[in-house]
C-alpha cells in the first residue's frame, strides 16, 4: 500500500487554463478525481470536445476520473448595459422586466425573471453582484421595481442576484439546462450537479428527465440559498450528494453562519450516508498567487478535519495562473491533516440491513488489525458508498465492481478506491483476481491482512460473508 492513503477526493473545473489534452493529462497525473464542466458559458460542442479529451488523456496516462456537469439553474440576473451604472448610497435605481418600460427618470435595468416584481415588497433587501450592491425595494409594481441603493458600486451587464429569505417560484430546471443535460448524456457524464436547489423536489424533477434519457448519472444537489439549507435534510435524503456552494450560500446566509451550515451540511450528509463536497473560494488567491493564504490552508483543513468526502476548485483550475500547483496544495494540506484526524466510525447513519450492519463490523475490523484495508465488490455502488460514509480512518476500501459507469461514480465518495475487473461465476475467482490487481498495482504488500466482503456458495446457496484473506 502507498504510505499514505488519501480519502478526501479532489474536484477541479475545467477552463481555459486546464482544457488541453497535455494540461489534462498532468491534472489527471497530479491527483484530481473528478473533472467539472461548468454550463454557464459552455456550448455542447466543447462539451463534447472537453469529453473526447478527458477520456483520451484518461486512458493515456493510465488513470481514470469522473466527469460532473454542473448545470446553470435558473439564476435571476440583471440585463446588458451600454456602460456600468454608477450608483451611490441614496440614489434610486429601477429594475423593469419584458413586459414593462424604463419610467425614465432614473437609471435602469431590465432582468430576466418576469415573476421578480410580484416577490418582493417595500423594504425587502435585494442583494446584487454577489452582495456587493445592496438595494432597498422602494416600491414595486406589476412590471417595475424601485431601489434605493444601500451600498454604492459600479452595475455591470448580466449581474447575478440574490433575494435572502425570499421563496421564488422559479423551475427547477430552464431550458437551457435540459439541452445541456442531454448533450451531457450523450456525451457520458456520471454526475449531474442541480444548481439551486430548494426542495425534494427539485431533485425528483432532475432525476424524472434523467431517467427519460436513460441516464444512470448521480445527482449533486447544489445547497445556495436559504430555502436550500431549511430543507438540507430532506435533499439530502432525495439526492445522491450535496454541494456547500459556498459562493451564493455566503450571499444568502449571514456570514458568520456559514461555517455552521457547512456543518450541518457535512452532518446531515454522514447520516444519511451521502457524499458531500465543500466548494468554492478554497484557495481563490491561487488565480493569481502560486501560494494560498494562510487562511485559505485553514479553511481547507477544516473541511478535511470535518471529513467531506472531496474539496473542489473553480476558477483556481478555469482561468487560474497555477491550476496544477492548487491541485499540489489540496494534496499537501490533504496529507498533513487526514492523519491527525482519529474519530471513531461514524455512528449517526442508520444501516437498515444485516448486510449494510456487516460492512460496519468489516470496517470496526479492518481498524483494529491497523495496516489493513477492505475489499468489497459491487455492480450498483450501494456497499462502497457505505462503506465510505462510516469513515474508517486509515483503512482504504478498494471497490470492484464490472460495471463501467460504477466504477467511475465510486471516485467520488470517501476513502474508495475503485477497480474495473471482470467478474467470474465463482466468486473465489473474483476474489483471487482482485488480491493479484492490488498486488500488481503497489496497494498492498505481503503477509498485510485484508477483510474482504463477499459472496460465497455454500451447498448450491449464495450467501453474505466477512472473510479475513492474507495477501
Amino acid at each position: 500500500m502507498a504510505d499514505q492513503y488519501r480519502h478526501t477526493k479532489i474536484i477541479a473545473t475545467l477552463g481555459p487554463a486546464t482544457e488541453s489534452k497535455e494540461m489534462l493529462a498532468k491534472l489527471i497525473l497530479g491527483g484530481v478525481d473528478i473533472l467539472r464542466l461548468n454550463m454557464a458559458h459552455a456550448s455542447h460542442k466543447w462539451v463534447e470536445d472537453a469529453m473526447w479529451y478527458i477520456r483520451e488523456a484518461s486512458t493515456e496516462v493510465g488513470r481514470h476520473v469522473a466527469v460532473m456537469m454542473d448545470v446553470k439553474g435558473p439564476e435571476i440576473r440583471t440585463g446588458e448595459v451600454d456602460a456600468p451604472i454608477k450608483l451611490g448610497v441614496g440614489d434610486v435605481i429601477e429594475f423593469y422586466t419584458k413586459k414593462g418600460e424604463p419610467t425614465g427618470d432614473v437609471p435602469a435595468v431590465t432582468v430576466n425573471y418576469a415573476g421578480l416584481p410580484g416577490e418582493l415588497k417595500a423594504g425587502d433587501v435585494v442583494l446584487v453582484d454577489s452582495g456587493l450592491i445592496q438595494l432597498k425595494v422602494l416600491s414595486s409594481e406589476e412590471a417595475k421595481i424601485r431601489f434605493e441603493v444601500l451600498t454604492s458600486g459600479s452595475l455591470g451587464s448580466r449581474r447575478h442576484i440574490n433575494l435572502p429569505g425570499i421563496q421564488v417560484d422559479l423551475p427547477a430546471l430552464t431550458e437551457k439546462d435540459e439541452n445541456d443535460l442531454r448533450a451531457g448524456v450523450a456525451a457520458g457524464i456520471d454526475f449531474v450537479a442541480l444548481s439551486f436547489v430548494r426542495e425534494a423536489e427539485d431533485v425528483k424533477t432532475l432525476r424524472k428527465f434523467l431517467d427519460g434519457l436513460g441516464s444512470s448519472a448521480r445527482i449533486i444537489a447544489k445547497i445556495e440559498d436559504q430555502a436550500g439549507v431549511r430543507n438540507m435534510k430532506a435533499i439530502t435524503r432525495e439526492a445522491d450528494g450535496i454541494m456547500v456552494a459556498r459562493g451564493d450560500l455566503g450571499v444568502e446566509i449571514d456570514y458568520h453562519k456559514l461555517p455552521l451550515v457547512q456543518s450541518e451540511l457535512i452532518q446531515a450528509c454522514q447520516e444519511e450516508g451521502k457524499p458531500v463536497i465543500v466548494a468554492t473560494h478554497m484557495l481563490e488567491s491561487m488565480i493569481t498567487s502560486p501560494m494560498p493564504t494562510r487562511a485559505e490552508v485553514s479553511d481547507v483543513s477544516h473541511a478535511i478535519r470535518e471529513q467531506a468526502d472531496a474539496v473542489m476548485l473553480s476558477g483556481e483550475t478555469t482561468t487560474g495562473a497555477y491550476p496544477l500547483e492548487s491541485v499540489e496544495v489540496f494534496k499537501n494540506i490533504i496529507e498533513s491533516i487526514e492523519p491527525s484526524v482519529n474519530r471513531p466510525l461514524n455512528q449517526t447513519i442508520t444501516l437498515k440491513t444485516p448486510k449494510a450492519k456487516m460492512l460496519r463490523s468489516a470496517a470496526f475490523l479492518a481498524r483494529d488489525l491497523g495496516d489493513s484495508g477492505i475489499v468489497v465488490f459491487t455492480r450498483s455502488g450501494f456497499l462502497p458508498y457505505v462503506l465510505g460514509a462510516l469513515r474508517p480512518s486509515g483503512v482504504p476500501i478498494y471497490a470492484f465492481t464490472d460495471v463501467e459507469h460504477i466504477f467511475r461514480q465510486l471516485l467520488l465518495p470517501w476513502g474508495v478506491e475503485p477497480f474495473l475487473i471482470e467478474f467470474a461465476d465463482d466468486p473465489e475467482v473474483t476474489i483471487q483476481t482482485s488480491m493479484r490487481v492490488l498486488r500488481e498495482k503497489g496497494w498492498t504488500k505481503e503477509g498485510q491482512w485484508l477483510a474482504v466482503i463477499t459472496n460465497a456458495l455454500a451447498s448450491d446457496k449464495i450467501i453474505d460473508t466477512l472473510q479475513l484473506r492474507q495477501v
